[in-house]
């Protein structure tokens, strides 16, 4: 479905992602995992298009210089150069970290605004699907956003996302700030919009509540990657454990 090849990205002279290569297949969930600062939300960012947005922008200013080089090949098209809006359209849906939502706006109107670019009939199905996963947004749905707890917020930002018809999620740290219950609650939701037929791909730096439920896992330090395999594979692994469990 998708195919990073030599994936690099500069900001100036540092170095965000390094010489990066991975793939991903129709159907799975695929786990990015690293320390704070490792290059995870600059790769879902230059999937997403952000990178290359945030690029142009610093030229018309004359500011920071960023470089971005190799391929990405999505569903055997080359999309190095189209526009985060034409990434959307294909199906290439960013969820961002920190839950970002329409404070002033109600639940319903943030999560309506995710489908601007679809059809009023979509629309409509999306946030029923919205709904069925995340029951509690139900009784929320005009609430303001900003008044929610983190969870809920959480949940909102999940649902935008859903709502924009992905073919390919990508979750930048979702459980982040996060309890545990809501944490798992999360992990639930994943489940169930893959079953949807979503391929999701999720980054984190607390593995442990992901682990168990992705495909194949890749560990990211400094923007190298340094180790891939099953979920099964990396929660034997002795330095995974250590590093990401907690153990």
């Amino acid at each position: 479905m998708l195919k990073i090849k030599n994936l690099m990205v500069f900001y100036e002279n540092a170095l965000a992602v390094n010489d990066l290569s991975l793939e991903i297949n129709q159907g799975e969930i695929i786990g990015v995992f690293g320390s704070n600062s490792a290059g995870k939300t600059t790769i879902l960012n230059t999937l997403s298009g952000l990178t290359h947005h945030l690029k142009a922008r610093e030229q018309r200013k004359g500011g920071t210089r960023i470089t971005i080089s190799g391929s990405i090949n999505y569903l055997d098209k080359d999309i190095m150069s189209l526009k985060p809006r034409e990434r959307v359209e294909l199906g290439i849906i960013l969820c961002r970290e920190r839950h970002p939502v329409f404070r002033d706006n109600t639940v319903e109107e943030n999560l309506k605004l995710g489908g601007y670019l679809r059809k009023d009939k979509e629309n409509k199905e999306s946030l029923q699907f919205v709904y069925e996963i995340f029951p509690p947004l139900i009784k929320l749905r005009k609430n303001k956003a900003g008044m929610l707890s983190g969870g809920e917020k959480e949940m909102v930002a999940i649902g935008m996302s859903l709502v924009a018809k992905p073919k390919l999620l990508l979750m930048d740290e979702p459980l982040l700030g996060l309890s545990p219950h809501m944490q798992a609650e999360v992990v639930r939701a994943t489940q169930e919009i893959r079953k949807h037929g979503v391929t999701v791909m999720m980054s984190e730096q607390y593995a442990r509540p992901i682990m168990p439920i992705i495909d194949r896992g890749y560990i990211i330090e400094n923007g190298t990657l340094v180790m891939t395999g099953t979920g099964t594979e990396l929660m034997e692994n002795p330095e995974v454990k250590s590093a990401y469990f907690g153990t």
